[in-house]
């Protein structure tokens, strides 16, 4: 199992042998850990994608583009969800190719953190979100690559969006910095 982390400053987590993290510093409204566990037996093919990413650097300086209260956070649009380009965040993904859909029994319950994609199940790339409740609607349809296991103070502090669409306006929260650590 990998480790995320969504993190200000911190150390990696003592982790098994084959195991891999990621630190994530965070700034904006919220700001601190989240400790993510990534889920690579459940989601192989996402979870050495996200790692991919973050070792590439692609996911600094991505913004958290869509947050509805008492759904999700959603993040990882590492072609047009950079703080300084923000009229298309949410619609792009990575250079990497899209991804066939890994579904599972895991449901969407508050701290699952799953792949955002289309209308098309094979079409996620880069972009996840966190829930901060249960939706159970999701379940069998998106991709759950893992689970919140610390911070989840600081997701519920993420700067909320707008309507029914959770877009952010203003100054969003931001992945400033991401990490893979061993």
């Amino acid at each position: 199992m990998h480790k995320f982390l969504l993190a200000a400053g911190c150390a990696a987590l003592a982790t098994p042998a084959m195991s891999a993290g990621l630190e994530i510093d965070v700034t904006g409204e919220a700001n601190g850990t989240i400790v993510i566990d990534l889920f690579e037996d459940v989601a192989p093919q996402h979870v050495t994608q996200i790692t991919t990413i973050a070792e590439n650097g692609d996911y600094d300086g991505v913004v958290f583009h869509r947050v509805i209260e008492g759904f999700m956070a959603q993040t990882g649009d590492v072609e047009f969800g950079k703080i300084d380009n923000l009229g298309r965040a949410g619609t792009g993904g990575s250079t990497l190719p899209d991804l066939p859909a890994e579904f599972s029994d895991i449901n969407f319950a508050r701290g699952v953190v799953g792949m955002a994609r289309s209308q098309n199940p094979n079409s996620a790339n880069s972009q996840f979100f966190i829930m901060f409740d249960e939706g159970a609607f999701l379940n069998g349809q998106y991709t759950v690559v893992g689970e919140v296991t610390s911070g989840m103070e600081v997701v519920d502090a993420i700067k909320r969006g707008q309507g029914q669409s959770g877009a952010v306006s203003g100054t969003p929260d931001v992945m400033s910095e991401v990490r893979v650590t061993e």
